[in-house]
Parts: structure tokens; sequence; C-alpha cells
């Protein structure tokens, strides 16, 4: 394993800004009975990985929700399809689908 010395990969963001985002996925995830939580996800899940520097390279999301309700109906009714065993893999669908939107700026 290689050591580099000088390491300029960290995360910026704060703490009460992913209370604050937190907060506001979760209320209106509640207030649209889950509809929209597939924005929620964006929505923290962006500021998460803006908030990330690789290496010196800042890092961006640019998954949209509109895109991931797409994905979300899809894996709704393969778990329903297949009595709930594809459940079993959407958390992984997800983290390729977060991995496929996500870029470094520089």
């Amino acid at each position: 394993m290689e050591v580099h010395k000088g390491n300029n990969s960290f995360f910026d963001g704060g703490l009460l800004s992913l209370i604050g985002w937190s907060i506001l996925g979760a209320i209106i995830t509640a207030i649209t009975f889950g509809i929209c939580y597939p924005w929620a996800l964006c929505m923290v899940y962006g500021w998460k990985i803006n908030h990330t520097v690789i290496e010196g390279k800042r890092m961006r999301f640019n998954g949209s929700a509109f895109n991931l309700f797409g994905h979300w109906i899809k894996w709704f009714l393969l778990t329903i399809i297949t009595l709930g065993i594809y459940g079993f893999w959407v958390t992984i669908k997800l983290e390729d689908w977060k991995a496929r939107n996500t870029t470094f700026i520089n």
C-alpha cells in the first residue's frame, strides 16, 4: 500500500448544515407520505458529496430526484413481484446509482 505525504482529502461540511438538510428531507418525506423520498435522498447525498474533496479534487453530485424516482418505482415494483426478495438489492442499486452520478470537478 502506497502512503502519500500531504494527503489533501477532506470533508468541509458542517454539522448544523447536515442537521438542517436532514430535517428538511424528513419533513418533505413525511408531508408527501414518502413520495418525495428520492428528492430528500438526492438533497442530502448531494450536500455530502459536494462537500467532499479527494486528493485535491472536489466531487460533484449530478443526480436528479426525477431520475431517481424512475428507478425507485422500478425497484419498488420488482420488490413486490419477487415478494420482497429484490429489496435486498435495492441498497446496492442505490449505491450504484449514486456512484454513476458522482464526478470530480477538477
